[in-house]
């Protein structure tokens, strides 16, 4: 069976071709897909031989709703998605002035380790195709009645372990005739794997590139962060200084702040001399707690953005949301997995 939902519409042309049909049907049935047709008795321009021969030779990926919160405090909706497999991933509705950002995720748990993260802690599971990462803003917008202007790919898993697809889908999402969301709307975080960094460089996208940073020093990076073993601090900020030249387009840096770990003013004096020359932002995430973490949220956020600034860098403090329906990415996920007696 072909996941329809995948292909471009380039593909869909091809596809269609091949069953001996006019090329014109590839845009009829990739806007019914991007539209969140659940089925091909759906798409009531085509003839019905033609609908039961689709059905017959493809499936169309749709979610269903495992788990859904939404905060009390700001809006922020939570959701965990079911997947045909019976497997689960999270997604997250964040309203803001600008607009509605969604956070999706990219694979099926996470096999990076990092030590205050609940996403990897049963490890990774599979890949998300294409489909199931589009499915994340359909689904979202539909279920909710939200427009999502932003996409950011900072839930769970690595955007650049699952490359392959994570380009097809930023392709599916960028196309006019689909959701036509812009490069410049979207966000993909990486915790600094370096080979990844290097061949999105060379795609030339005008997505913003957000790196895990955590940790400026390899010591502390290498134990809050296994990946940090593979690609070292001095790999990844040098990957990123290419990245940068590269591209011309601005990294923002993302640092948890981890209390007695990564909190110490040598360790901003050591961010603003490996940034030397290369523009970037620094956005401090105060730590959301895991119960099975032993680091705590640092004290010193204000302090330390305070530093990074007397140094010349960009810093800010993000805004926490969802606070009261476990918004932390990989939460909702875990207990879920919990109650079901697979942890």
């Amino acid at each position: 069976m072909t996941d329809i939902k995948s292909m471009t519409e380039s593909q869909l042309a091809d596809f269609f071709k091949g069953m001996g049909q006019p090329a014109f049907r590839a845009r009829q049935v990739f806007t019914w897909l991007h539209r969140g047709v659940c089925s091909f008795d759906e798409m009531t321009d085509l003839s019905k031989p033609l609908r039961s021969q689709l059905a017959e030779t493809c499936f169309i990926t749709a979610p269903t709703v495992a788990r859904k919160q939404t905060s009390r405090l700001d809006g922020t909706i939570k959701y965990l998605w079911e997947l045909s497999d019976g497997n689960c991933i999270e997604t997250v509705l964040m309203q803001y002035h600008h607009g509605n950002t969604v956070c999706i995720s990219s694979q099926v748990g996470c096999r990076m380790g990092c030590a205050f993260c609940a996403s990897t802690i049963a490890g990774k599971v599979r890949d998300l195709r294409p489909s199931e990462l589009l499915d994340q803003v359909l689904f979202t917008q539909l279920d909710s009645g939200l427009p999502v202007s932003n996409i950011v790919l900072m839930g769970i898993g690595e955007p650049l372990d699952n490359m392959d697809n994570v380009l097809r889908f930023l392709e599916l999402v960028n196309s006019p005739h689909g959701l036509n969301i812009g490069m410049r709307h979207i966000s993909l975080s990486t915790c600094g794997v370096v080979p990844g960094i290097d061949a999105l460089a060379e795609k030339q996208l005008q997505l913003t590139l957000s790196v895990s940073l955590h940790a400026p020093d390899s010591e502390t990076r290498s134990r809050i962060m296994p990946v940090n073993r593979a690609y070292d601090v001095e790999e990844l900020f040098a990957a990123c200084h290419r990245y940068f030249r590269k591209t011309g387009r601005r990294i923002s840096f993302e640092y948890a702040m981890i209390d007695g770990v990564n909190d110490h003013d040598w360790q901003a004096e050591l961010i603003a001399r490996k940034l030397k020359g290369m523009p970037g932002h620094v956005n401090l995430i105060p730590l959301n707690e895991v119960v099975e973490s032993p680091y705590k949220p640092s004290k010193r956020v204000g302090a330390f953005q305070q530093k990074l600034e007397s140094l010349g860098v960009t810093a800010t403090v993000r805004r926490s949301l969802g606070g009261d329906i476990d918004a932390s990415c990989g939460q909702l996920r875990r207990k879920e997995m919990m109650e079901k007696g697979h942890l």
